[in-house]
Parts: C-alpha cells; sequence; structure tokens
C-alpha cells in the first residue's frame, strides 16, 4: 500500500521554520503514541491531558482511532496490511501536526510492534520528539470494562481479528512510559504525564 506512484514530485521548503512555530507557540510539538488493549483506557487519558494542557495555554490536538476510522481511513478494514496502514498514515498525519508546533495525543490499539517503529522512524528522521506511552492493563481488565461491548462480540464469533483475542498485541519493549489505568486514578496519569512533558521541555 505504501508503493511511490507520484512521479516528478519535489518537497518545497517555505521561509518558517518549525522553530519559528515552536516559538510562536511556546511549546514544542511532538507526538505521544498511546498504545494499548482496547478499553485499557487510551483514549480516556489522552482526553483528559488534552483539557489540562488546553487549561495551562498549549496548542494540542488528539487523534483516535474511531475518529480517524470515520474520515481519513475509512476505506481501511482490521486485517493486519489494514492494520499496518492504518498506523502509517496517521504516523504521518502526526508528523504534520508536530511540524506546525502542535502536540499530537496518537490513541491507537497499534497493536504491531513493527507499525509503530515505523511511525517512531518517521519522527526521528524529521527531528522529531516520539513518545510511546503503553497503556497497560490485563487483558482481563479491559475485557471486563469493554465499553464498546466489542470483547463481548468477538468471544462470540461475531468480530474477527480483534486484538487481544484471535489477533496478538505486541506490547512495546521500550516505552518510554507506562501507565497502568487499573492501578492508577486519572489524576495520577494526567499529572505524571504533564511531569514528563515538562521534563522533556515540550511545555
Amino acid at each position: 500500500m505504501t508503493e511511490v506512484k507520484a512521479t516528478n514530485v519535489h518537497w518545497h521548503d517555505g521561509e518558517v521554520s518549525r522553530e519559528d512555530r515552536n516559538a510562536l507557540l511556546k511549546q514544542k510539538g511532538a507526538t505521544l503514541w498511546f498504545t494499548g488493549l482496547s478499553g485499557s483506557g487510551k483514549s480516556t487519558v489522552a482526553v483528559a491531558l488534552e483539557k489540562a494542557l488546553m487549561e495551562k495555554g498549549h496548542l494540542c490536538y488528539r487523534l483516535d482511532g474511531d475518529n480517524i476510522r470515520l474520515g481519513i481511513n475509512k476505506n481501511l478494514g482490521f486485517s493486519a496490511e489494514d492494520r499496518t496502514e492504518n498506523i502509517r498514515r496517521i504516523g504521518e498525519i502526526s508528523k504534520l501536526f508536530v511540524d506546525t508546533g502542535v502536540i499530537v495525543l496518537s490513541s491507537f490499539v497499534s497493536p504491531y510492534r513493527a507499525d509503530r517503529d515505523i511511525v517512531r522512524e518517521l519522527h526521528v528522521a524529521g527531528d522529531m520528539d516520539f513518545i510511546e506511552v503503553h497503556v497497560d492493563v490485563p487483558l482481563a481488565v479491559a475485557e471486563e470494562r469493554d465499553p464498546k461491548g466489542l470483547y463481548k462480540k468477538a468471544r462470540a464469533g461475531e468480530i474477527k481479528n480483534f486484538t487481544g483475542i484471535d489477533d496478538p498485541y505486541e506490547a512495546p519493549l521500550k516505552p518510554e512510559l507506562v501507565l497502568n489505568s487499573h492501578e492508577q486514578s486519572l489524576e495520577e496519569e494526567v499529572a505524571v504525564l504533564l511531569e514528563m512533558m515538562t521534563a522533556r521541555g515540550l511545555i
């Protein structure tokens, strides 16, 4: 899916740099990539962090799995190939936001380590900050929460290729941060994230 088909295309530089945009916003653009099982609390913590950052005067934007699949990625399913393309596109979108100086909060199951590594490499190649946050809960906890009723459907065979049931979840080997939403309060998770972002000079 990532075959380059366009020819005779060239990058066009402008006269405003990423540093200029960062200075304008008084922050440093970066991608925080929240990964974990469905029901782990990725979107919940991203929503809370977005609100906390905005209250502190920081411009951020939240990319969420279902939201993206309702728009730019609505032509993709949940096969391994489609999941890879889904994450690749989101990685490129995240990069564009980071280049504008925006803090991106990307919440996606993104079950395959290789796909997340590709997104990391995209950022590293562009000298951009990529922070992998593993929202780590036991499968039993995620399945008990089951906010969308997806685990129940997967167990009944109504959904195929569902992560944690009949598709694997490959946990990050060296994430920048691990959150345990079954052991930490939402307020504690947000506080840890803000502390980490401050220490990294993003805010």
